[in-house]
């Protein structure tokens, strides 16, 4: 059986160890040693990267009890191999899933509220609590964590007796009786874990709740810690100093100066909408009255000012005044009647114009991919 060195040092980044065995599978080589710094994927903690005799360590798992290497290249069975992981990868890990434990058990503590959930990716951490939260109480925790951070209180991980273990109170997914793993953050969290954590809350760096939302009946957060936090807090700082170079404001105005723009924006768009209505509806002054049908094309025109140059052209046709505006899929159409039941002639009319759309025996609106002259041998013929 492999002896796990990162149980007894979480902070081991080199270590020698002897090939046990070495076999060609799916996914490499699979290389099983007698001793092993590298974490196996487990407690929601990817497996650690690294170099192991010279050699690429691309993945560990565990199996059959056993902790396989899964490298890109063989080691010769009976060599005695120096190994060293990928500290910068390992340690924010590390950061993210101790960060994790503050944050759970601070919950847990307050609300009662179980850790039902948890995944890394990257830098960041997805963990659903077993009740919801409101930003308020969201924030507190978010204080609370930081506070842990900052008293710098120890972190241990042990393998309690079992008569000791039956009278400790921690967290746990699984019904666990033997062979536990306690990870026990000084007065804030003692939760069963098999993953390697920092020695202290100090290591952990600044903890951050980015998101939070309800879901299935909790509430599922994503957060970042340490090196993690710092790489968010430039990105969003960059983005920030973007935004304000961009607008010539300095960084505390750049929120206000984005809402006087949207304003502006706003208020362009319906100004536009109001002259591309006007236009649309000049062409009114130019029809002359049919017993027939109507057609009328237009481009980018809104439904409220398409509806308005529908209602103005029934006045002018016995039968079915029809309005088109032209945008990048084909068109939008309004059309409407004072002769024709066109709830019961849509199916032929969005037949004949590769359409689809419904509406009242009055009018209806819906689009179209047809051509400007296929539309008007329809409606003309």
């Amino acid at each position: 059986m492999t002896e796990r060195l990162y149980y007894s040092d979480s902070h081991m980044k080199t270590f020698t160890a002897t090939v046990m065995d070495c076999a060609e599978g799916k996914n490499g080589f699979e290389i099983i040693l007698d001793r092993t710094a590298f974490f196996p994927e487990g407690g929601g903690q990817g497996a650690d990267t690294g170099i192991l005799g010279g050699v690429e360590v691309l993945d560990v798992h565990e199996k059959d009890g056993q902790v396989v290497h899964y490298t890109n290249r063989p080691l010769t069975v009976g060599d005695t191999v120096s190994g060293e992981i990928n500290w910068v990868q390992r340690f924010q890990r590390m950061q993210l899933h101790s960060g994790e434990h503050v944050v759970s058990g601070i919950i847990y503590k307050l609300y009662g509220f179980e850790n039902v959930g948890f995944h890394m990716n990257g830098f960041e951490a997805t963990f659903d609590a077993g009740g919801e939260l409101n930003e308020e109480q969201v924030r507190l925790v978010e204080r609370m964590a930081n506070q842990v951070v900052w008293e710098n209180v120890p972190v241990r991980a042990t393998f309690p007796e079992p008569e000791v273990l039956k009278g400790l109170q921690y967290r746990s997914k699984l019904d666990l009786t033997e062979n536990v793993r306690i990870v026990e953050i000084e007065g804030y969290d003692r939760c069963a874990c098999c993953a390697p954590h920092v020695n202290c809350s100090g290591e952990i760096g600044q903890i951050r709740l980015l998101t939070h939302m309800r879901h299935r009946g909790g509430t599922r957060m994503t957060m970042v810690c340490g090196a993690g936090a710092l790489q968010d807090a430039v990105s969003k700082y960059e983005t920030v100093a973007t935004v304000s170079a961009s607008l010539s404001v300095k960084h505390h105005q750049a929120v206000e100066a984005v809402e006087k723009l949207k304003e502006e924006a706003a208020q362009a768009k319906y100004e536009l909408a109001q002259l591309r209505k006007s236009q649309a509806l000049k062409q009114l002054e130019a029809l002359e009255y049919t017993d027939g049908n109507l057609c009328l094309f237009t481009e980018d025109l809104d439904a409220d000012s398409l509806r308005a140059l529908v209602n103005g052209a029934m006045s002018f046709c016995g039968g079915i005044a029809a309005a088109f505006s032209k945008n990048e899929k084909g068109w939008k159409y309004i059309m409407g009647s004072n002769t024709v039941d066109l709830r019961a002639k849509a199916k032929e009319i969005n037949a004949a114009i590769s359409g689809k759309g419904g509406g009242s025996s009055a009018m209806i609106q819906g689009s179209c991919t047809a051509g400007e002259k296929e539309i008007e041998d329809f409606f003309y013929n």
